[in-house]
């Protein structure tokens, strides 16, 4: 009767209820089976398909950027000429293609230059630590060009118009930067540049390109000299003259010369092609992961239009080739070397922003440069106190998502080098500011040696580069450092430990060179002394001596073991000190945990 009244009420027995429950929730599974080999082969597509074209990665993320540049791809705008309205700072950014060594890496393309602007996609995990999302930072130049720009897209709206205004023969001050991580295309870019300006520059002195007019150089009355040295390690060592050791000298009128540094006139391109070969080949690389030949020392090749009948300089390009920015970086390098060498950079590097900002600060000399925190900034002295000075930056950068964070503080050293307002820098006061005695002064000339007639009438008021005022600059720099850290929320002992690592390692490379000179000099003296030894002894044991004053050659061979003895101690104390600027580097380096990202 009971199960009269299930049938009846059209009730399934539970059996087949849960029957099919179960096919149902097979069936569910199938299909997501199903889905997910569809997934999987999708994906497996999608991934050869992103190996053909040369971006190979995860898959996710890759897929993430292309959907957002097919949203924003539109925002991109034309190049503008800028030969007639050149800005007296121009920034400009490069991307490069993915390498072969990201590709093997499976590094995906993370960054977009849609002209003006740079834009930066970090890979990120959310907090589930599977979902996946993009970060999306962007900066805003002057120009900037994507990997399918050619090298001569870059000069055309970078330093083209720089050659018209340095042969305007008004003694116009130009200079190029080429900044970047190792690896990034910075040493390719500027090879590029340099060739192109030969081509052009001797082209508009011949008339060829319009040149020539009015009060502009011209191959009959200017001489083209080319001068190529690098910074290295604190030194300043020549690539036209078998790598010789410089001295970076100071006159009684402030003006900056590098003693000993070689000019050579180039009369065509040839000539001028010949060099920068020369100079090239002879710079200080070292192979690391990202290069075989990583750029270590700043390169600077400066190419100065002179009067032929005066020798008055006319006007200056000079292309600077930096060392790679990541090296700037590194404190936990086991070899010293490595350390101090990244610390110089640093301080350049550091320097050299604060120097191009001063320039656009819109001030005047009211606002005081820097250039005394580094030996680039100071010899590039004229570039940024001249009134008559132009600077273009061309940072490059790399587009592997595993160099992001290069890649950012790539692009904020950029940034903050073109930020039009520029602050009183914090702890300073320039009223209460020891004065350096060439501080205010203008130079008339280059910061490279002058005609071999006017170094000669120089000579004597020519004296060395103090350390005070260097130190001075150091003080500006870092009192700029801890400006920003402090809006940033970094703490004030950072930078008093950076600020003194700085000052330590200006220090040691000072005194390496004082120990150096000074050993050398005593190894000169002591050979003077061994064969006035010799003379000595000859004169009181050599043949056919009868006579002689042993009163005399004991008195003289005292006077010979007392300088002896003079040197030895002084060397002996400069080695001294020297050893304690080294512990004292090495207690730092390990103190402080990275060197800041400008």
């Amino acid at each position: 009767m009971g199960s009269n009244r299930r049938a009846s009420s059209g009730m399934a027995p539970a059996k087949d209820q849960t029957r099919r429950r179960i096919e149902r929730m097979e069936a569910e599974r199938e299909e997501r089976r199903r889905a997910m080999q569809d997934r999987r082969a999708e994906r497996a597509a999608e991934e050869e398909r992103n190996i053909a074209a040369g971006n190979p990665g995860d898959v996710d993320f890759i897929g993430l950027v292309r959907k957002w540049r097919e949203e924003h791809g539109g925002a991109a705008r034309p190049h503008e000429s800028s030969a007639g309205d050149h800005p007296k700072i121009c920034i400009c950014v490069r991307k490069r293609p993915v390498s072969d060594k990201e590709r093997k890496k499976r590094d995906h393309d993370s960054v977009t230059c849609l002209h003006p602007t740079v834009w930066v996609h970090s890979a990120k995990l959310r907090v589930d630590g599977i979902s996946k999302y993009l970060d999306h930072a962007s900066f805003r130049f002057d120009h900037s060009f994507d990997e399918a720009s050619t090298t001569e897209d870059i000069y055309f709206h970078s330093t083209r118009p720089l050659i018209d205004f340095v042969c305007s023969g008004k003694g116009g001050r130009a200079t190029v930067f080429a900044y970047g991580q190792t690896g990034s295309g910075k040493t390719y870019t500027m090879g590029g540049i340099q060739s192109m300006v030969a081509e052009d520059l001797f082209e508009i002195l011949s008339g060829r390109h319009g040149g020539g007019a009015g009060n502009s150089c011209t191959l009959e009355d200017t001489a083209v000299t080319v001068t190529f040295f690098e910074i290295y390690g604190g030194r300043i060592q020549d690539l036209l003259n078998e790598r010789k050791r410089l001295k970076l000298l100071e006159d009684g009128k402030g003006e900056v010369v590098i003693s000993g540094l070689e000019e050579f006139e180039a009369n065509g391109p040839d000539q001028f092609f010949t060099l920068l070969d020369a100079g090239n080949g002879k710079r200080t690389t070292h192979a690391t992961e990202a290069n075989d030949t990583s750029s270590r020392s700043h390169a600077i090749c400066q190419i100065l239009l002179r009067d032929k009948a005066t020798s008055r300089l006319r006007g200056k390009l000079s292309l600077v080739d930096l060392a790679g920015s990541e090296r700037g970086t590194d404190t936990k390098s086991h070899n010293r070397q490595r350390r101090t060498e990244s610390s110089e950079i640093n301080t350049s590097l550091l320097a050299l922003k604060e120097c191009i900002r001063a320039l656009d600060s819109g001030r005047g000399c009211a606002r005081h440069v820097p250039y005394r925190a580094s030996k680039l900034t100071l010899i590039l002295k004229d570039c940024f106190t001249s009134k008559l000075a132009r600077t273009t930056m061309i940072a490059t950068v790399s587009p592997g998502a595993t160099s992001a964070d290069h890649t950012l503080n790539t692009l904020r050293y950029a940034d903050r080098i073109k930020e039009k307002k520029v602050r009183d820098l914090p702890g300073t006061d320039q009223s209460h500011k020891r004065q350096s005695p060439h501080k205010n002064s203008q130079p008339n000339e280059s910061s490279i040696s002058p005609p071999r007639s006017q170094v000669r009438k120089s000579r004597r008021s020519v004296t060395q580069v103090g350390h005070e005022d260097s130190l001075d600059d150091l003080d500006v720099l870092h009192a700029s450092l801890k400006g920003n850290n402090s809006q940033e929320g970094s703490s004030g002992n950072e930078t008093d430990d950076v600020a003194q690592l700085h000052r330590t390692v200006q220090t040691l490379f000072e005194e390496e060179e004082d120990l150096l000179n000074l050993h050398m000099s005593i190894i000169q003296e002591n050979a003077e002394l061994l064969t006035e030894e010799g003379r000595l002894l000859q004169s009181v044991q050599g043949d056919n001596i009868v006579d002689y004053d042993i009163d005399q050659y004991a008195s003289r061979l005292g006077n010979i073991l007392d300088k002896k003895t003079h040197m030895i101690k002084n060397l002996q104390e400069k080695l001294s000190s020297f050893r304690s600027q080294l512990r004292k580097e090495e207690e730092l380096s390990k103190r402080v945990a990275s060197l800041p990202e400008y």
